[in-house]
């Protein structure tokens, strides 16, 4: 007897079995030794009773099977799958009930605390869950300047990127009560954007992955989707028709015509964050390629749940700040700025020039902590390096999983070794 309670406790322990092997090999083993050994009308009975009684109890062990790993151990009741961001105060009750259904989110530095503080104040007053994650290690300057300061999150780590940040502290457990997750960059103006109105809009026009549209006439734009029409509420898809890179049109399918965002300012719902970050990779912090696929976790037509909203609209200075050498003295205060892509352009070329050989040309041997514009170089190559890992990665996964159904076939990240020319 004690040899098959061990064979049997050997059995619950092994992984996919558990509870649940309590609903389906006991319950038939049962039945099966009955039927050998019952044979009058009167032990019939006895066995449908027995049965039936096994038979509730089988309900009830099925239910234990959607129950989270490492819980089994635990009343049902007593289990809590999700979390959230809010405090608790050390005594007594809290002061406000929580009302928060979104939350905020940015990777700042203290150089650019003006900018941010307007980003905060306006994410505060429409009553959002504010996390900031701090790149440059410094907290308390923050607490001494804003009194906001202690009505916010903080988590700090030197030298990471908010992708890092996302992964490691925006589990979807944990955000699971906030209806939708703002992942931005530090340097956007929002003087023309109202939080409010615009999850008004992206409700109304069922946009699961969305961005407010760029000012073109202060910001540095990258994409032609996220320039900002004058014309329309909203906007699903971008025209080219200039004859250089991808062209764009209304028969267009995918990105970067249609169902794509820049990852600088993205809006994600609470079903399609939980799908990104499944997404992301642990070790590829720079996030290269993730808004090529972005279509994937659309929770439906790509090109018609992912848009641009052109009403609610920010600025991207496009200033270069996480990986800047320490003695770059960046401006506080963006100046608004005509477009102007030379950074942009010198990127292209930089990463052009590296694809066509896998050695590194003099500029781009180990960076030196007085020479400025090798530190951005080293990023921007390490973020090139980082797609072309995660294109692979992609590649490789499709291949395995024989049971997966590609929704986008045609996709840019699968063409091709070189970045997509847009």
């Amino acid at each position: 007897m004690a040899r098959s309670s061990n064979f049997m406790s050997t059995l619950r322990d092994q992984k996919g079995w558990r509870t649940c092997f309590c609903s389906s090999i006991i319950p038939a083993t049962t039945v099966f030794i009955f039927l050998l050994f019952l044979g009058s009308t009167e032990k019939i009975q006895i066995h449908k009773v027995i049965v039936g009684n096994l038979g509730n109890n089988n309900s009830k062990c099925e239910s234990e099977c959607s129950r989270p790993p490492g819980s089994e151990t635990l009343p049902q009741g007593i289990v809590t799958k999700t979390s959230n961001l809010e405090r608790r105060p050390l005594w007594g009750s809290p002061e406000k009930t929580n009302t928060s259904t979104s939350l905020f989110a940015a990777a700042v530095g203290i150089k650019q605390k003006n900018n941010v503080e307007k980003m905060v104040q306006k994410f505060l007053e429409s009553d959002f869950v504010v996390m900031l994650f701090h790149y440059d290690g410094i907290v308390d300057q923050w607490k001494d300047d804003f009194n906001w300061s202690s009505s916010v999150i903080h988590v700090s780590a030197d030298n990471q990127t908010k992708w890092w940040f996302a992964k490691r502290f925006l589990h979807p457990d944990i955000v699971a009560e906030y209806e939708y997750i703002f992942l931005w960059d530090e340097d956007l103006g929002v003087e023309n954007f109202n939080p409010h109105r615009y999850l008004s809009i992206v409700k109304v026009e069922g946009l699961e992955i969305s961005q407010p549209a760029l000012d073109i006439e202060k910001s540095e734009v990258h994409h032609l989707i996220t320039a900002r029409s004058r014309r329309s509420k909203i906007h699903r898809r971008a025209y080219k028709h200039d004859g250089k890179g991808i062209q764009c049109d209304e028969n267009s399918t995918g990105p970067p015509c249609t169902g794509f965002i820049e990852v600088m300012a993205p809006v994600f719902s609470k079903a399609a964050w939980r799908c990104v970050w499944y997404m992301m990779q642990n070790d590829l912090i720079h996030a290269w390629g993730l808004d090529l696929q972005l279509g994937y976790c659309a929770q439906g037509a790509r090109t018609q749940n992912i848009g641009v909203v052109d009403v609610e609209y920010i600025v991207h200075y496009g200033l270069p700040t996480l990986g800047e050498p320490d003695q770059v003295k960046l401006e506080e205060t963006p100046k608004e700025k005509k477009v102007t892509n030379i950074s942009v352009y010198f990127d292209i070329i930089l990463l052009y020039i590296y694809n066509l050989s896998q050695t590194s040309p003099l500029y781009l041997q180990e960076p030196s902590q007085s020479n400025g514009v090798n530190k951005r170089i080293e990023v921007r190559r390490q973020s090139y390096n980082e797609f072309k890992v995660f294109r692979r990665r992609w590649k490789k996964a499709a291949e395995m999983d024989k049971c997966w159904n590609d929704l986008y076939p045609d996709e840019l990240l699968k063409q091709g070794s070189s970045w997509p020319q847009f």
